[in-house]
């Protein structure tokens, strides 16, 4: 860790929660950009976003064990901190905050963090205590780092559309939502995509264009319901994949429409043992 901190001097690296506090006294505007870490060019997105709209930027790397639903899962999340730093050095990030398990969980929550029926839909559905982990850990780190505003992007659309749900009713942190960026085969950028061989890389691209392109379609359709059970049906049978859900559903509620205005297609699949999420 001190050639971290030696590499990387012109950026404050903070370990743990006394470094961070006495860097953030009397810090105002902060922006604040939570990552499991092994970057890509989505995060670098929200990153741009937050050292253009705040004072001064912090980016967390906090690979939460909480939000595993599946310990393999959480074993073999990718992991690459040099090049992490790296890539943050070069984005000029004032702050990176790399903390313990104990940093973020040594005290306890006074409300205890639990989904509504209503929520308990698409990844909610087949991720039991996914989301609850994910809430209480940024519920922790806005305790924590008190920012004023949190980027985060729209590809986790259910995770953006609950954290923000709750951190805006407990916290003054605004939570400012960033658009999905994706590859040049129209993938969205993950850092799941690593686990994909070079031909499931290929096949999860096709399914995002078949999607984006079916999307464009359902503006003119009727029965909508009947078309997505289709559209599904086709795509295991096409691409030999898994399908958890592929739903239509608005994205100001997230409640199934038959409607085209105001939704979006929301799918999770596996591609071998590989699972991706998507919306459109």
């Amino acid at each position: 860790m001190f050639y971290l901190l030696k590499c990387f001097i012109q950026m404050k690296i903070l370990l743990n929660n006394i470094d961070l506090n006495e860097a953030l006294f009397g810090k105002s505007n902060i922006g604040f950009v939570p990552t499991m870490g092994s970057l890509h060019d989505g995060h670098i997105s929200l990153i741009k976003k937050s050292l253009k709209l705040s004072n001064k930027t912090i980016v967390s790397i906090f690979v939460n064990p909480k939000q595993f639903n599946n310990k393999k899962d959480y074993k073999r999340y990718p992991r690459n901190i040099k090049k992490d730093l790296r890539i943050l050095k070069r984005l000029k990030v004032d702050f990176v905050y790399l903390p313990e398990i104990e940093d973020v969980y040594k005290f306890a929550n006074k409300v205890k963090i639990k989904l509504k029926k209503q929520d308990k839909i698409l990844c909610a559905k087949y991720r039991k205590g996914h989301f609850e982990g994910v809430i209480n850990v940024m519920t922790r780190l806005t305790q924590i780092i008190n920012p004023s505003k949190i980027f985060m992007g729209e590809k986790d659309f259910q995770q953006l559309f609950l954290v923000k749900r709750y951190i805006e009713k407990n916290f003054k942190s605004k939570i400012i939502s960033c658009k999905t960026i994706r590859d040049k085969n129209k993938l969205a950028l993950s850092s799941r995509n690593i686990l994909l061989t070079k031909k499931n890389l290929k096949k999860a691209g096709q399914v995002a264009r078949n999607l984006i392109l079916f999307k464009k379609k359902l503006f003119k359709k009727k029965d909508l319901k009947n078309l997505i059970l289709i559209k599904k049906n086709e795509l295991i049978k096409k691409f030999d994949i898994k399908i958890d859900y592929l739903e239509l559903r608005n994205t100001k509620n997230l409640r199934l429409t038959n409607k085209i205005k105001d939704t979006k297609i929301f799918i999770a699949y596996y591609i071998s043992s590989v699972r991706l999420i998507d919306n459109f």
